[in-house]
């Protein structure tokens, strides 16, 4: 099975203050061991890097060289692909986001999902329900044992 995970997953497996850091931690883990294809978006590698390292947000932040050191070793890993956007993202950005008031938190889940969509991925692990609003996506969150509909 070939999936995406979201930032927030790598999120709560580098904050040891999270409550959920052991079990994102494991699924990460999981994800590195197991070999099956999984993807990135550049929007959450890029989401992973500022909010790791934003002192607001984590209590103990990541140094920029720590955060990119986590994303390095997923990125390096031979069964990790990164999407990007190809021509004709827009008019696919604008139909994901037709059925979806789309603006402040939703505007990067709306690249995520229509990044997502131009390539095929449907399923995604996130702990952010708001994925739900896009039909498109097997939504499935890690820390819960049933699949999120």
């Amino acid at each position: 099975m070939s999936f995406a995970l979201d930032a927030n997953i790598l999120l709560y497996a580098s904050d040891t203050n999270s409550p959920l850091f052991n079990q994102a931690k494991t699924f990460i883990g999981d994800c590195i061991t197991k070999r099956d294809l999984f993807y990135l978006g550049w929007p959450t590698v890029m989401g992973y890097l500022r909010i790791a390292t934003h002192a607001a947000v984590f209590e103990q932040p990541l140094s920029p060289e720590e955060a990119m050191a986590n994303m390095e070793s997923l990125l390096n890993l031979p069964h990790v692909r990164v999407l990007s956007e190809e021509e004709g993202f827009w008019e696919i950005y604008r139909e994901v986001m037709a059925g979806v008031p789309t603006r402040g938190n939703l505007v990067p889940d709306s690249h995520l999902a229509a990044l997502l969509r131009q390539h095929g991925v449907k399923t995604l692990f996130t702990h952010d329900r708001d994925f739900l609003k896009f039909p498109f996506l097997d939504v499935r969150d890690p820390f819960r044992p049933i699949i999120l509909k």
